[in-house]
């Protein structure tokens, strides 16, 4: 099984460079992260990166109409025709030039690709398979300097090419007699977005300096005249205003049609009404506050909204043509890289690439549908929580996340650290986040309110480079890089308990046992120190090593220690005798790449190498170590073999991946990589000046070298973890790909297996079933056990299936809805076989850990639900009692009536008796 780990995903960056799109159905955002492909889930809220990736950083991305397919572009022009369905790659194929933009016609049938000075229209890749899904129809020319946007007419009749020689060339898709193409000026910046509007060829036009041109034609789309093929008169264009006569030159080629625009007067007369522009309208953005460079732009046809970014982090949300102002606000303290509207008009994707950040704005109700941000700089540290749902990581940026394994979205963020984060460390409650940073503070985050409840510190300052709690959360050590000193402290009060002194060089990593109050500590003195916490923090062992330690492992029982030291070997050690039982020489196994300035080889490079992080398996059998390099190398640490080794990246735009010098770049005065580039007066100097936030003209890029900073293996053993300059990579098992059967005989087959089922023989068709280890038919069996019937087959099952059982329901829980079944399988197993596990703990504690983390997860949704019909039925009684007593209270007041009108009723029958007997009186008196 542990040659069957993928990779799975990519965490801790959402954007990185290139243009965003969103989904067929609005629904998911396609984010370019460095040279893989990332898509997030807005309406269920997850992420998910294609198992993909291209040679260098990805520049742009085209997605047809449909949805189905996507071409994938990078620095150097490769591109990838990837199914995003299958999550396949279909095709490769190569531009030979950096590619600026890619966009689809409505249609789906045609796609225009922009390099240089150039477009080119290419046939979409059909249904039907093909040899060559990318087939050259047309060449377009006119533009003089590099291309930089395209737009499609909603027939796929014309399409228009924005340039930055600041014009803008509208071009028909088919032969045209009464448009080939059309060239528009107006502007005195770059153009950055070119817009047709809806079922018409009418155009705006938005520039760099924050313009934008209105552009209406004199032609509607239905006008357009089909070209005969036999008639080769050439008919020019006539512009005005701002616009030249342009006359058509058109070329057969292997390579399809050429069409060049030339700026000259056309000496033939016109015979046809040509499509002409006039320009109706010149708006500008508002000035007077500071808004830098316009840099990115969007334009829904439906709904006439533009949304422009600026490099100031403002966008502004205008309604076409009028340019009226609906909404500006300011998301972001660096430049907006790319802007997306999706079908309905109602959500927009910013992509901010100086702070990988990645947005996505509802602006109707003015709120946050998603938004989500990797770390600044690199990742140094991970931790993955006990029941490996949550993965913590602190970067060089000071910022500490938290990132849910199951959305692999990050969910809070704490920036209280003023530097950058050396390690980070996850309690034995799985609550809190301990990380130590070079401020010179440890801090611990309560998950549960999100705040920053204790903060630790030194006597006299400190910068803080390894970290370790130990198992039972109290104590928590720090070790200190410059005064070779390791710190304690209680979690509980937050005092400093002791300060441990011995080592005579920089603390480079802590590590406490999983079993005992040992912690040891690994030196720059080439040593290993064991501290007993029982008693009085005395060193227990002495470790003397051959080389500098650079980090240390303890096994997950406890009976074994790792040692990575400078001269690129892990050596293991006995813990309690303090002897050496076995090393690995991993110098050559690291093969790292040569950097672009290095003067040596590669061969000779990698003897300097050595591996600077260490992790256990979670089941102690296997190491993982992982250092200056592109690869991470997985070791046997019983036959000291090297089992399997992993390429975190293949992206050449990062530094020390080439293994030999490219000599392309050689010159008579040596590389090119070797100038300095930014010495010279345009550039200024190379540092960036101190202080200055925006507007700084000195800073310049470099490229970033390929490492791998930190490694954890989950504690469920289905995954692990690397923090890589790419970013946060997780690896897990493909269980679907390996096929593992036990015990194998003729008579185990399926068709046995169902004969069972039918003769009601349930513990032999699940052994049988396991046996062959088939994921389809193993949950088949068990899911055609009566529930009634679970115990039973429990407790007739033979003890080595019972391991093996728990396994497969903790991997099934994870997806299945039938929470009750597979709940009462796991109770039953672990109520009749709890003792026989609990002796072997150590080897079922992975398993056990994969079933609390389903169980964790189900438990979180749904007390979600349950608390929220809680509340339902809550107003709903309520709801229903404020009736009652309405009820009751009318009621009252209708008696209450009743009985008022009753004696009204009497005393009006008293005053008629009293009125009748005064009556009788006077008549007697009267007689």
């Amino acid at each position: 099984m542990k040659f069957a780990y993928k990779f799975s995903n990519l965490l801790g960056a959402v954007y990185r460079q290139g243009n965003i799109s969103f989904s067929r159905d609005g629904n998911a955002v396609v984010s370019p992260v460095g040279n893989r492909l990332s898509i997030f889930d807005l309406k269920n809220n997850t992420s998910e990166t294609l198992p993909l990736s291209t040679e260098k950083n990805i520049t742009s991305v085209g997605i047809s109409p449909n949805g189905n397919l996507a071409i994938v572009v990078d620095e150097d022009g490769a591109a990838l025709l990837v199914s995003l369905i299958t999550r396949a790659v279909l095709h490769h194929f190569h531009f030979h030039k950096p590619v600026h933009s890619i966009r689809f016609s409505p249609d789906g049938r045609k796609f225009v690709v922009t390099k240089e000075n150039v477009a080119l229209l290419y046939h979409a890749p059909g249904k039907q398979r093909e040899f060559n899904a990318f087939v050259l129809d047309k060449s377009y020319y006119g533009p003089y300097d590099e291309t930089t946007c395209i737009d499609w007419t909603d027939d796929s009749k014309c399409f228009v090419v924005g340039s930055k020689d600041m014009s803008t060339w509208v071009f028909g898709a088919e032969r045209w007699t009464n448009l080939i193409y059309y060239s528009l000026g107006g502007h005195k910046d770059v153009i950055v977005g070119c817009f047709f509007e809806k079922d018409s060829l009418d155009l705006y036009t938005v520039s760099q300096d924050g313009t934008l041109c209105v552009w209406e034609s004199d032609t509607e789309l239905d006008a357009l005249v089909l070209k005969n093929k036999n008639d080769k008169t050439k008919k020019p264009n006539q512009g005005e205003d701002d616009e030249e006569e342009e006359e058509e030159d058109v070329e057969g080629t292997q390579e399809g049609e050429v069409i060049r625009g030339k700026a000259q007067t056309s000496k033939n007369q016109e015979k046809t009404k040509n499509v002409r522009y006039k320009q109706m309208g010149k708006h500008f953005f508002n000035k007077e506050r500071d808004f830098n460079n316009l840099t990115a732009a969007a334009y829904h046809k439906a709904t006439h909204i533009l949304v422009t970014g600026f490099a100031s982090g403002i966008f502004h949300l205008h309604e076409l043509p009028e340019f009226n102002l609906i909404h500006s606000l300011s998301i972001s303290d660096q430049k907006i890289a790319s802007v997306a509207l999706n079908n309905s008009g109602d959500w927009i994707a910013f992509g901010c690439s100086g702070m990988g950040q990645l947005l996505v704005w509802e602006w109707q109700s003015e709120s946050y549908v998603f938004k989500q941000q990797g770390h600044f700089n690199n990742m140094a540290s991970l931790a993955y929580s006990p029941d490996g749902q949550y993965i913590a990581t602190g970067g060089d940026d000071g910022k500490v996340k938290v990132w849910n394994t199951n959305s692999c979205l990050c969910f809070v963020t704490f920036t209280e650290h003023t530097s950058s984060i050396s390690n980070v460390v996850f309690t034995s409650s799985g609550f809190v986040v301990v990380s130590a940073s070079l401020d010179g503070t440890v801090r611990a985050f309560d998950l549960h309110r999100y705040r920053n409840f204790r903060t630790f510190t030194s006597p006299r300052p400190a910068q803080f480079s390894s970290l370790a709690v130990d198992v039972s959360g109290e104590l928590v050590s720090a070790g200190a890089q410059d005064s070779f000193e390791i710190f304690l402290w209680s979690m509980q009060t937050g005092r400093l308990l002791e300060v441990l002194g011995g080592h005579e060089g920089p603390v480079s990593c802590l590590c406490f046992s999983p079993v005992q109050s040992i912690l040891a500590s690994s030196s720059w003195d080439r040593t290993i120190r064991m501290w007993d916490m029982l008693n009085s923090w005395q060193v227990k062992e002495t470790i003397h090593l051959t080389s500098e330690a650079l980090s240390v492992a303890y096994r997950p029982d406890g009976q074994e220690l790792a040692v990575a030291t400078l001269n690129g070997e892990i050596s293991f050690w006995n813990p309690n005798t303090a002897a050496q039982v076995g090393s690995v020489a991993g110098r050559h196994d690291l093969e790292t790449g040569r950097k672009e300035t290095d003067k040596v080889t590669a061969k000779q490079l990698s003897k300097a190498k050595c591996f600077t992080s260490l992790c256990y398996s979670a089941d102690g059998e296997s190491i993982l170590a992982g250092g200056q390099s592109k690869f991470v190398c997985i070791y046997n640490v019983k036959e000291q073999l090297l089992l399997k080794k992993f390429e975190v990246s293949c992206n050449l735009s990062f530094d020390g991946m080439e293994e030999f010098l490219d000599r392309r770049k050689m010159t008579e005065f040596g590389s090119l990589s070797l100038v300095d580039e930014g010495a010279g007066d345009k550039d200024g100097v190379s540092i960036s000046l101190p202080g200055v936030r925006k507007g700084d003209m000195s800073s310049r890029n470099f490229k970033p070298e390929i490492r791998v900073s930190s490694l954890r293996f989950s504690p469920t053993g289905r995954s692990w973890a690397a923090t890589s300059t790419e970013g946060l990579l997780i690896y897990s098992l493909d269980g679907s790909l390996v096929f593992d059967p036990y015990d194998l005989d003729l008579d185990v087959t399926p068709a046995s297996i169902h004969t069972q089922l039918r003769l009601k023989e349930w513990t032999s068709a699940i052994i049988l079933a396991f046996r062959l280890n088939e994921k389809a038919l193993k949950q088949e069996v068990l899911e055609a056990v009566p529930h009634d019937q679970i115990q039973v087959v429990c407790g007739t099952l033979p003890d080595i299936y019972v391991e093996k059982l728990l396994g497969f329901i903790a991997e099934c829980l994870e997806k299945s809805g039938h929470l009750q079944f597979y709940m009462t399988w796991a109770q039953s197993l672990l109520m009749l076989h709890g003792q026989k596990l609990k002796n072997r703990s150590g080897a079922v504690l992975p398993t056990l850990q994969a079933l609390q983390k389903s169980i964790q997860r189900h438990w979180d949704n749904l007390s979600k639900l349950c608390d929220f019909n809680l509340y339902n039925i809550r107003y709903a009684v309520a709801l229903s009692k404020q009736r009652g007593m309405k009820r009751v209270a009318d009621q009252e007041n209708s008696e209450e009536e009743e009985e008022d009108e009753g004696e009204e009723e009497e005393d009006e029958q008293l005053s008629e008796m009293s009125q009748a007997s005064l009556d009788d009186k006077e008549m007697s008196e009267m007689l």
